[in-house]
């Protein structure tokens, strides 16, 4: 059976809803260039390709459109696009800064239970690095920074680190192709960490906004090696 042909729900193991599989397969071809600016999204091109229903690439399609990669038209076909460098600049220094708040609260609020958990997600993905299963290591960092964004204890801040962070996720994922990435965002992490464990505020928030600025640079490099 077709991989995207079974129905895929969201749980607390990290498995994805068939939506969101489309999302990040279409988000990877369009990021290396196999989709590029100004090709047209038909649905029903895509829903037989991937041999599901029109209801999850319409759905895939939208979340594109949010993140910048998607052009969506009234009408018409979206198309994919790319944000210009100046938009991409600004989707990650805001990424930057809401991150690093985040971590810096996490510093000073998170819980004894809370921090042993940081502790266990950030050990799984040291593991994970010699595995070379990058879609295992994308559900676990997304773990690494939600547990960071629950660590905050503050809802509201948590929902823009998660709407804020959808929209940059593409260009985030696609920097873990450059060679040697998965064991320097370790290193780039545990500073996080051992800021946080420690209750230094301004480290933890310093060491979340070095790590953006670097998944950045990262991003733009592996662009310009395509």
């Amino acid at each position: 059976m077709n991989l995207y042909a079974r129905e895929i729900r969201v749980t607390e193991s990290g498995r994805r809803t068939l939506a969101e599989e489309l999302r990040l397969q279409i988000a990877d071809e369009i990021v290396r260039g196999v989709l590029v600016p100004g090709t047209p999204l038909d649905e029903t091109e895509l829903a037989s390709r991937f041999g599901v229903s029109r209801t999850p690439v319409r759905e895939a399609i939208r979340q594109l459109a949010a993140s910048g990669l998607v052009d969506a038209r009234a009408h018409r076909a979206a198309v994919v696009a790319r944000p210009t460098e100046d938009r991409l600049v600004g989707m990650f220094e805001a990424m930057g800064e809401i991150e690093g708040l985040c971590a810096g609260l996490a510093a000073e609020r998170m819980t004894a239970a809370e921090r042993r958990h940081l502790e266990t997600v950030h050990e799984q993905l040291r593991l994970l690095i010699q595995v070379g299963d990058p879609q295992r290591h994308h559900e676990i960092n997304e773990a690494f920074h939600g547990a960071i964004y629950s660590g905050a204890h503050n809802a509201y801040l948590a929902e823009v680190a998660v709407a804020t962070r959808a929209r940059v996720q593409p260009f985030r994922r696609a920097q873990f192709r450059n060679l040697g990435r998965l064991s320097k965002s370790y290193v780039e992490h545990d500073k996080v960490v051992v800021a946080i464990l420690r209750g230094q505020r301004a480290a933890a928030g310093d060491a979340m906004r070095a790590h953006i600025l670097t998944v950045r640079e990262e991003y733009e490099a592996y662009v310009q090696s395509l």
